[in-house]
């Protein structure tokens, strides 16, 4: 009960401070935005293109574009970490009773909120362009982005209270997530690779995301793909959650 208490506790706090400054769910829906507006069409001209996975254009793209949004988002979330860790605030809760656990969940709840709503909104901008996605598809999208977020908020929280520092936090989130998003098909399906690409992109636990998030979208929710895909990101969620709450548990002893 009282982890759940703790976890309640910092989630509010941490939800009031990002309801302070809302613009951040713009901001962070405007590159995947530009990426439907400015990208998305040109993958009209490839649809007829052999492996090109069915469903349109749009339902193979725009799942494609939250797997990203997930991935993003939650990378750069140890920036603000970051900047607690300067002004002092991690620092003061090692004198309050809360959970070491629970300074984690309530910080990576919040995350997944934001994550979600931002989910929403690109989800509906996209239906005018030519998206169609299902009820079941869009609960298990979200589904999906939520165990991104967990797992890679967690991840990162970690990886800024092992650096301290946005000089070495941004050149290992920015490296990291680029190989990881190229290799997870978000761009072109990994279908229209060469061979040994696609056996690189094996090795990614962003690319059973991807295609689970397509295969709902275009009717095959029982497909055995979909159920890997969120046993693969659950699984990611974990280790992500019990290797942050480890490095909260150090930096606040």
């Amino acid at each position: 009960m009282k982890l759940l208490k703790d976890t309640w506790l910092m989630f509010q706090r941490y939800l009031f401070v990002f309801l302070r400054n809302p613009a951040w769910v713009a901001i962070g829906v405007l590159q995947p935005v530009l990426y439907l507006v400015l990208f998305a069409p040109l993958l009209k001209s490839l649809t007829a293109t052999p492996g090109f996975p069915t469903g349109g254009a749009y339902n193979v793209f725009v799942p494609g574009l939250l797997i990203q949004l997930g991935l993003f988002g939650a990378s750069g979330v140890g920036f603000g970490l970051i900047a607690e860790l300067r002004a002092g605030v991690i620092e003061r809760f090692r004198v309050t009773p809360v959970s070491r656990f629970a300074l984690l969940l309530g910080r990576a709840l919040r995350d997944i909120l934001t994550l979600v709503v931002q989910s929403l909104i690109l989800l509906l901008l996209a239906i005018p362009f030519g998206l169609q996605p299902t009820v079941s598809g869009v609960f298990v999208m979200l589904g999906l982005v939520a165990l991104i977020g967990l797992g890679m908020s967690s991840l990162a929280y970690a990886a800024a209270l092992a650096l301290k520092s946005e000089d070495s936090y941004a050149p290992l989130i920015f490296t990291l997530s680029l190989p990881l998003l190229l290799l997870s098909g978000v761009l072109l399906p990994l279908q229209l690779a060469p061979q040994w690409l696609q056996h690189i992109a094996q090795a990614n636990p962003l690319s059973y995301a991807v295609t689970a998030a397509r295969d709902v979208f275009n009717g095959h929710g029982s497909d055995p793909d979909v159920f890997k895909g969120l046993a693969i990101m659950a699984a990611l969620a974990v280790v992500g959650v019990l290797i942050g709450a480890r490095r909260f548990s150090r930096a606040i002893a």
